[in-house]
């Protein structure tokens, strides 16, 4: 069989260096597999968090060869094999073990989003009406696996550490989801503006390239808020109107 090298980050909070690690590799792989066969066969200390193996549950992000991807979606086969290939934990978090990050803090962003708040039925039988593009527009946003991939790749949050003042591309989607719900009557506007920092935004699109769902993350959920936030706040017209209102 053929073999290839990974270089795999090996540590904790308080430090840790790279290990290289050589082993069999079979067509069809995934990073995954190659992890869980070092794991057998070499290092069976080795921390890497895994649960679905599908792509669905977005427990297995990491860094592979400096960019963020899913371990169980990153085929060998699309890798450069003749040169050891590097895995690391997400950088933008705090390091549990290994290749584990402790990824609470987007748990407690969530909290602090306004929650969906329904407007009353408006059919006789206790159920509403919509229209069926309203209803496919926020029908994307909930794809999202909550790898926090676009988290860990966000400048914002990876380079400048605004923790406190941002909440990141994957909070922007849920977001977006909740205040293109036709149904949805709570009024997020001014915490995007300000707690939300959508201004340290720059619309790179960098969280969109790495989003294993295909989310449009930038051009169907950012910058649809950052309008939202200009015509409220700085629009002239239509703040007049709002405030009229």
């Amino acid at each position: 069989m053929a073999t290839a090298t990974f270089r795999i980050w090996r540590g904790d909070a308080q430090g840790g260096s790279f290990a290289d690690y050589t082993t069999e590799i079979a067509p069809g792989m995934v990073v995954l597999d190659a992890v869980h066969r070092i794991q057998a066969e070499q290092a069976p200390d080795l921390a890497v968090r895994w649960n679905c193996k599908a792509g669905k549950c977005g427990s297995c992000s990491a860094e592979v060869n400096g960019l963020p991807r899913l371990l169980c979606m990153t085929r060998l086969s699309d890798l450069p094999l003749s040169a050891p290939v590097a895995l690391r934990p997400m950088k933008t978090f705090p390091i549990v073990r290994d290749l584990v990050t402790d990824v609470s803090w987007n748990y407690r962003v969530k909290r602090e989003i306004k929650e969906f708040k329904p407007r009353p039925p408006d059919a006789p039988d206790g159920t509403w009406r919509m229209a069926q593009e309203d209803i496919e527009r926020v029908q994307e946003f909930r794809k999202c696996i909550e790898c926090f991939l676009c988290q860990d790749v966000c400048h914002v949050l990876r380079e400048h550490g605004k923790f406190d003042e941002f909440i990141g591309p994957r909070y922007f989607i849920y977001t977006a989801q909740l205040e293109m719900n036709p149904i949805d009557t709570a009024d997020r506007v001014p915490d995007v503006k300000d707690s939300a920092g959508i201004g340290y935004c720059k619309i790179t699109k960098c969280c969109t390239k790495v989003c294993p769902e295909h989310i449009h993350i930038t051009d169907n959920g950012i910058i649809p808020l950052k309008e939202r936030v200009v015509s409220r706040f700085y629009d002239p017209v239509t703040r007049l109107l709002h405030m009229l209102r």
